[in-house]
């Protein structure tokens, strides 16, 4: 009978370093055969981890999806910036994640190539970046509950995939293009909010237009930039 551990886990190894190993590992395999041929036991092995320890930590190739979230989400809030207007804290939160795309970018491009004829992925990767982008707001000292807090998380759910459009694009070394994308978003999104909030009556300035193809289908498609639920006015 062979042997079902591929290799042991090193003493010294925790879950956060596991999870990330096989992450890394899973992203990796991804960009070289496809994000629909990965499966967990595969970049367990990949990644030289235990195949019981990834069984217990990683039921399906979607719980990869959402550890990855949650380690960017970590990657972003690590020593967050508590000053400054919320919009640049906002900006800077979003670009710490797309630095973690970045780092495992084949991969990533394989996910949102296979998502249009993946609806499961596609809309557990639409309720996880909901949460994520909660995260961010909270974050960025914005209390995002209740109905306003909803509207809030819907708005920089849109401001984040106009980026994610950008950045596919992106060839730029310093993700200037994707920096670019989000800081119009965000300027957009605020300028918005103020005007439907009667603080400036200004007509809404135009925004650079979308790449051609848009990686995501239709359960994660965001909405036009104009029409991007308000953000709320800097407190500081």
């Amino acid at each position: 009978m062979p042997d079902l551990i591929a290799m042991p886990v090193p003493p010294t190894m925790n879950d956060s370093e596991f999870d990330t190993a096989l992450a890394t590992a899973a992203f990796r395999l991804a960009g070289e055969t496809g994000w629909r041929k990965l499966n967990v036991a595969e970049a367990a092995r990949a990644a030289g981890l235990s195949l019981v320890e990834a069984r217990a930590r990683f039921p399906s190739r979607g719980s990869i999806l959402l550890r990855f979230g949650v380690l960017a989400d970590q990657a972003a809030l690590l020593d967050a910036p508590s000053e400054g207007p919320v919009r640049d804290r906002l900006f800077d939160l979003l670009m710490r994640r797309f630095d973690v795309l970045q780092a495992h970018r084949d991969g990533v491009k394989a996910l949102l190539r296979a998502l249009p004829t993946d609806p499961a992925a596609a809309i557990l990767l639409a309720c996880a970046s909901k949460r994520s982008m909660r995260w961010m707001l909270q974050a960025a000292g914005i209390a995002a509950t209740g109905a306003r807090g909803e509207i809030q998380v819907r708005g920089l759910l849109a401001v984040w995939l106009w980026g994610v459009r950008a950045w596919d694009k992106d060839d730029s070394g310093d993700l200037s293009g994707t920096m670019a994308a989000i800081d119009t978003a965000l300027q957009r999104a605020e300028q918005v909010a103020s005007w439907l909030h009667g603080h400036r009556q200004v007509a809404p300035p135009p925004v650079a237009s979308a790449p051609e193809e848009a990686p995501y289908p239709a359960p994660v498609e965001s909405p036009p930039l104009p029409e991007a639920p308000p953000l709320p006015e800097s407190k500081v």
